[in-house]
């Protein structure tokens, strides 16, 4: 049996997801260099006995998405994050590194106390700093439009795989 009816819902689902994804992205100004903008993908596969939907985006998309605890602070949106700074377990230099590209790319440096502008390596240490201690805020950049989406799907979903049926049982029965 075919489900191409039932293929193109959950591809309908998937483009509106990262479409939605993308605008938010844009919207909430988190588009700088565009890597995770351009990282959004979703794959839709439908075999005769089972579908699936697998998103895949840069792994820094989550973070965005969920927020990440500070150990000192944490924004109420954060409280619920699986991730959080200080365990240990991710990548030392990482958020530095990160932070660098950032102010590189926005060329945005601070002022010492004399009014002369700071490196863009100490501007970046400063707010890697901050952002360790405080966390990042959970943006929902992907969670939003996918959960927007998913109420929809099941009524969507249902009405393809019945056209599939309806398909498959006028083939079967010219046969």
């Amino acid at each position: 049996m075919l489900n191409k009816n039932t293929k193109i819902a959950l591809e309908a689902f998937r483009d509106y997801v990262i479409q939605q994804a993308r605008t938010n992205l844009t919207k909430n100004k988190k588009n700088v260099t565009s890597d995770l903008y351009n990282s959004l993908n979703g794959i839709v596969k439908v075999m005769p006995n089972s579908i699936s939907l697998q998103f895949e985006m840069e792994d820094y998309g989550q973070f965005q998405d969920k927020g990440v605890k500070g150990t000192k602070s944490n924004y109420l949106e954060n409280k619920n994050s699986p991730f959080s700074f200080g365990t240990g377990s991710g990548k030392k230099g990482g958020l530095s590194e990160g932070i660098k590209k950032w102010v590189a790319a926005r060329r945005f440096q601070f002022r010492d106390k004399k009014g002369k502008f700071l490196t863009y390596e100490s501007t970046a240490y400063i707010i890697a700093r901050s952002i360790y201690n405080k966390g990042i805020k959970a943006s929902l950049f992907f969670t939003k439009p996918f959960e927007r989406a998913f109420e929809r799907l099941p009524k969507d979903l249902v009405e393809a795989y019945g056209l599939d049926i309806e398909e498959f049982l006028e083939y079967t029965i010219k046969q």
